[in-house]
């Protein structure tokens, strides 16, 4: 089956030095690993916090792109860059494992859509609006008190994501930013990298209300193994009550049922966690998720809508309704 991770911040390490072709031993994304794991593709997030100005992170952004665009370019016999679900499966085929490129949080793009447009040429394919705070786009989970949802501007920076082809990624937005952005967007949108709140109360996760609204719009939502977003029994601090995979799959049951099995997928979060759930140490133990849904009844055909097939008909929907060839 092809297996797709929808969001790693592995390039933020890249940029810090780590040299993805080994098997790093606190990594928890490289090569070796992704191949050990059968991830067929996974998408490198280019995060930049709130915490920084506009320039800086512009500055960042780019830095990070150049840096994955060098590891790919050392590592021609184990990856190569991906940009469609065709191209991922071609490279599948040939034995290479497919980066996507994400970024996470638009402050680098200010309120200049000339940037959104260059990035999709770079291969950028979705954005996550914001992070943990309030940006020119939208209002965040973390604050959600500037626009109180999308901004004006907010709401033409979906359009042109639209227009070109990009997917909107409304993981860390505001309840208020998701409901806007289900009304705004022609196109099916998604949140690469989320839970449940009615299993962990977190801001961060979706509602059922928000799980039904975007599988009524086309979209997915993408499961992360944060341990904060999967319990709320865990205490970060001391590390006590660290959920597991089963857990995961509590997540990804609860999903299925709300939303349907076409609206879930696999978001980790790897390389942005401070912990992983116990079992699931890095990307290359990402089968034991799998296995578990087939312990508890799913079909082959399920696993491999869950594994990577939903988030690849996003993708290809997303690019059929664009109204501009870049």
């Amino acid at each position: 089956m092809f297996v797709l991770d929808s969001h790693c911040d592995t390039p933020s390490e890249i940029l810090r030095g780590r040299d993805i072709a080994l098997d790093n031993p606190d990594a928890h994304v490289d090569f070796p690993k992704l191949r050990r794991g059968g991830v067929d593709a996974c998408f490198f997030a280019l995060y930049t916090p709130n915490t920084i100005t506009e320039d800086e992170s512009l500055r960042k952004v780019m830095r990070m792109l150049a840096a994955v665009r060098d590891a790919l370019a050392a590592n021609p016999d184990k990856a190569a860059l991906a940009t469609t679900p065709e191209e991922a499966i071609a490279l599948k085929e040939k034995g290479l494992t497919a980066v996507f490129l994400g970024m996470e949080n638009a402050l680098p793009l200010g309120k200049d859509l000339s940037l959104l447009r260059y990035f999709y040429r770079a291969g950028v394919r979705y954005v996550t609006l914001t992070h943990n705070g309030d940006n020119e786009i939208c209002d965040s989970a973390a604050e959600g008190k500037r626009w109180g949802g999308l901004s004006p501007f907010g709401r033409e920076f979906v359009a042109e994501m639209n227009r070109i082809g990009m997917l909107v990624d409304i993981a860390h937005c505001s309840d208020k930013t998701f409901y806007d952005c289900i009304e705004v967007s022609s196109a099916p949108i998604v949140s690469t990298h989320s839970c449940c709140r009615a299993l962990c109360s977190h801001r961060r996760n979706l509602t059922d209300d928000q799980l039904r609204a975007l599988a009524a719009k086309g979209g997915v939502c993408q499961i992360n193994f944060y341990p904060v977003f999967l319990s709320d029994d865990y205490n970060e601090e001391l590390d006590l009550n660290r959920p597991g995979v089963k857990d995961v799959v509590d997540h990804i049951d609860h999903a299925v049922k709300v939303a349907g099995i076409e609206a879930v997928g696999i978001g980790s979060d790897f390389d942005g966690i401070d912990e992983a759930p116990l079992g699931l140490d890095d990307i290359s133990r990402i089968g034991l998720v799998f296995d578990e849904m087939a312990r508890r009844g799913y079909s082959e055909d399920e696993i491999e809508l869950v594994a990577g097939r939903n988030f690849l008909r996003v993708l290809s929907e997303v690019a059929t309704t664009k109204k501009f060839q870049l």
